[in-house]
């Protein structure tokens, strides 16, 4: 699967970067569930996610992202990554869920600021 990952988060870099509609499009199921914190409600179906990510986006060249795949069990990833933008770092822990044609079925985020860790 971890071949599967590293195409998954290519096309994620390159939607990130693009703010297409078919980039971001490409990375979900139909029916994709994506969490931008753990316990906040998902965008549910490309559609909304499409139409969410394009309303919070960054613009190109905005952040630097660099990852790592932390481990598997079964059809979940667990991808720990450091998001730099000018003014603020990211520590990031994503967990993905794919289905069986390697898109996201759901897709959840953990983000911390590192100037801000907690006590």
């Amino acid at each position: 699967m971890s071949e599967l990952v590293q195409h998954w988060i290519e096309g994620y870099l390159r939607a990130w970067e693009s703010n297409e509609p078919d980039d971001i499009r490409a990375l979900f199921t139909d029916d994709a569930t994506y969490r931008t914190a753990p316990f906040r409600d998902p965008w549910r179906g490309a559609d909304d996610i499409v139409t969410e990510w394009i309303r919070r986006k960054d613009e190109p060249g905005d952040a630097a992202f660099t990852w790592e795949l932390s481990g598997e069990d079964g059809d979940r990833a667990f991808v720990q990554g450091t998001t730099v933008y000018d003014d603020i770092t990211y520590s990031n822990l994503w967990v993905i869920d794919f289905a069986p044609d390697g898109r996201a079925a759901a897709y959840t985020e953990w983000w911390m600021d590192r100037a801000s860790p907690p006590e």
